[in-house]
């Protein structure tokens, strides 16, 4: 089945989603996306994206529409109910977006809103689920696509792709790993005729807060493999862990358990 895609995203992972979809030839019939830096909810200033791709590029390459939306406010997307009615979706795929999706936009396309969301629903639902699921020790992690609705992470659920979280993994390569598994389930249901779908049971989703660079500080009253935990977790391309030495603000890229004989 060829359905008709409208794609929302602004990161590096974005551009690997799209680039794939469309080697694999898919319809895009527009893509929207964000600037480097933006306005969001949680914070009184901009908030800079540390994984940003431009996707105007891939846009202007493949002649494909695209908007770039500057603000979280939910009155911004809505604004484009009428140019995406327009163009009659099959489907809205969300791959590394930010923003909330208005309610009037998730019931536009025919089949709905797809979100990636990089964790296993309902577990990690929310903010960096990658990166606390390494913080909390997890062995498992995975992708989820699922319908979007409102609310956090709560829609149905199309499919689940599982991958191992190794002792040695960064959070770099559980990207790698997530992105590996979210072309694999967005290529299956794209081309399934028939797509059925999963609910999620709402009192056992687990919503996690967003993350911000002030919250990769290093706790040293935490044990040595959870310190080194969090570090793995926040390294690059993220704004790694930190802490204060005398009056400066150093970044630690890596860490390494010593073993005493």
């Amino acid at each position: 089945m060829k359905r008709k895609i409208i794609f929302f995203g602004c990161t590096k992972f974005s551009e690997e989603i799209l680039s794939y979809l469309l080697k694999k030839g898919m319809t895009i019939e527009a893509i929207f996306s964000t600037p480097n830096e933006f306005s969001i909810s949680y914070s009184n200033k901009k908030v800079k994206n540390y994984n940003y791709a431009d996707l105007s590029k891939i846009a202007n390459n493949f002649g494909i529409k695209h908007v770039e939306i500057q603000t979280e406010a939910g009155e911004r997307v809505s604004s484009y109910y009428d140019f995406i009615k327009d163009l009659s979706p099959d489907v809205i795929i969300v791959a590394g977006w930010y923003f909330m999706i208005p309610e009037k936009i998730l019931n536009l396309p025919k089949e709905g809103v797809w979100g990636l969301h990089a964790s296993l629903l309902p577990k990690y639902a929310g903010g960096a689920p990658l990166v606390w699921a390494m913080i909390e020790g997890e062995d498992f992690s995975g992708v989820t696509l699922f319908k979007m609705k409102k609310g956090v992470d709560n829609g149905d659920i199309l499919g689940q792709y599982k991958f191992k979280i190794s002792k040695d993994d960064t959070i770099r390569e559980l990207i790698k790993k997530s992105t590996i598994a979210s072309k694999r389930l967005l290529v299956k249901y794209l081309n399934k005729e028939e797509i059925n779908y999963r609910k999620q049971i709402e009192n056992r989703i687990e919503i996690y807060p967003q993350r911000s660079p002030s919250d990769g500080i290093i706790d040293w009253s935490e044990s040595s493999e959870f310190i080194e935990r969090f570090i793995r977790a926040q390294t690059k391309p993220y704004p790694g862990a930190w802490t204060i030495i005398g009056n400066k603000k150093v970044t630690i890229w890596d860490a390494k358990i010593q073993k005493n004989d």
